[in-house]
């Protein structure tokens, strides 16, 4: 069973960064995207950023010039830097990857990011 174990959250200021790190229990070349998530409350989980296994590179409009994804393969391990954050950053985050066949993606925990305007 594939584990994705998130860190990194935390309290912020508006103005101020975190990183999140997603730490795969197998290669991250296992997966097709591997990606990162947020949900407000009441809101649903919409996609933040995500890069394919090829190193392809999206961001969701509203996060980009501020948040920035990449990956250490040696590590086994994908990173969102975020940069400039808002209130409305304000979310559980949380790490996804698809791999090839499993109709089913595989999720982290989630972590806590809360922005204090």
């Amino acid at each position: 069973q594939v584990q994705l174990v998130e860190s990194g959250g935390g309290l912020v200021q508006a103005g101020g960064s975190l990183r999140l790190s997603c730490a795969a229990s197998r290669s991250i070349f296992s997966f097709n995207v591997m990606g990162w998530y947020r949900q407000a409350p009441g809101k649903q989980r919409e996609l933040v950023a995500d890069i394919t296994r090829a190193g392809i590179i999206s961001y969701r409009d509203v996060v980009k010039g501020r948040f920035t994804i990449s990956r250490d393969n040696a590590k086994n391990t994908v990173y969102l830097q975020m940069n400039s954050l808002k209130a409305e950053d304000t979310a559980v985050y949380y790490c996804n990857g698809k791999i090839p066949g499993n109709p089913v993606d595989s999720w982290g925990q989630g972590t806590q990011v809360t922005v204090s305007s």
